[in-house]
């Protein structure tokens, strides 16, 4: 058996280990979350701007209110179970396979981790203030201002490590004219806030989790095509984290699909866009990151739009936004809304690795 397939099959049998841990712990997780009613005590009433969020709250008055937050703890919990068992594996002596199956490497799983452990604590932590009502953001839970402001501290620490420790200060260019290979830019130091900037944004796209099934989908898609870009780049490691990070999101949508039995709420939300973002830079993947995560950035577009839309025409171009609330409101029923941005971002994955692929 060549290395090559060892790998792809050490891949595909931990994402399926780790979809199989969540299917295992989504029972007893949905419990919990109910029995200590893990939800919000009344729906968002107003937007970001003050306004009657009318819209919003016709469409989300009955689920909003009855279904657990949290269920992003599935994700990140049987990742790390899945990372922590094979790594205790990998000092028994037999059989020598075992070792190869621990994927917990400092040169490309560390930040990763680090990353959707950070953001998901933090995320964890937001979601505990929202269904307690505590905190002064709108729809509960700490102030957009803190979250903004941590989701920056772990861009910092991500994007020195990078730099300082690991010496990277290059960006990959897809594509470029005389080039369609692309091109290697170095921008020196200005990789730190390039790096903020970056897990800023992925953080923003956070707002896709509106709709039952809606988010995981997506971020199957994403997970998904980062592991092929890690597998072309022999970053076999890497591309298991992706995988298990996949298995694990399956296992959530399975619940997670219409009807919701509980939703990802912040502690998913911001544990895999930061890890995203970190991925996107260890598999220098940046500049194709809006591509593959094409429907977070539709979706974050469309709120930006509005805004500008309502601060310089006095007018709205959408019912509401995020655009898939917009959709809602035109009748559309929202297993059809979500099926269509899974399609959708499906095509955006495959489009953002076959432009990566070209180098």
């Amino acid at each position: 058996m060549s290395l090559f397939t060892f790998n792809i099959i050490k891949i595909l049998v931990l994402t399926t280990i780790s979809a199989g841990i969540a299917f295992l712990m989504a029972p007893l997780l949905i419990d919990f979350l109910v029995k200590i009613k893990f939800w919000k005590k009344e729906v968002r009433k107003k937007t970001i701007t003050g306004e009657e969020a009318t819209v919003f709250s016709n469409l989300h008055k009955e689920r909003e209110t009855n279904v657990p937050r949290g269920g992003g703890i599935l994700i990140w919990a049987s990742v790390l179970i899945v990372i922590f068992l094979f790594f205790c594996l990998s000092f028994l002596p037999k059989p020598w396979w075992l070792k190869l199956l621990n994927f917990l490497s400092r040169k490309e799983t560390w930040l990763p981790l680090f990353a959707l452990i950070a953001g998901s604590l933090v995320g964890l932590a937001d979601d505990f203030l929202t269904v307690r009502e505590k905190g002064n953001y709108v729809g509960g839970g700490m102030s957009f201002w803190r979250r903004l402001l941590l989701v920056v501290l772990i861009g910092l620490v991500g994007g020195t490590w990078f730099y300082f420790k690991l010496g990277w200060d290059r960006i990959h260019i897809p594509i470029l004219f005389n080039f369609p290979e692309g091109i290697d830019v170095s921008i020196g130091p200005w990789y730190i806030p390039l790096f903020v900037l970056v897990m800023v944004a992925c953080w923003s796209g956070g707002i896709v989790d509106g709709l039952d099934g809606l988010a995981g989908g997506v971020f199957a898609s994403i997970f998904s095509a980062f592991s092929v870009i890690a597998i072309s780049q022999q970053k076999y490691d890497l591309a298991t984290f992706c995988g298990t990070v996949g298995g694990a999101l399956f296992a959530f949508l399975w619940h997670n699909i219409p009807p919701a039995k509980f939703y990802m709420g912040e502690t998913g939300i911001l544990g895999l866009t930061s890890t995203m973002a970190v991925i996107s830079f260890l598999t220098d993947s940046v500049l194709v990151l809006p591509i593959i995560a094409g429907i977070l950035v539709i979706e974050v577009g469309s709120v930006i739009l509005q805004l500008l839309s309502k601060k310089i025409r006095k007018k709205k171009i959408w019912a509401s936004t995020p655009i898939h609330h917009h959709f809602e409101s035109k009748g559309w029923p929202p297993y059809q809304i979500v099926m269509r941005f899974w399609i959708l971002s499906v095509v955006f994955a495959i489009l953002g690795v076959a432009i990566r692929l070209l180098k």
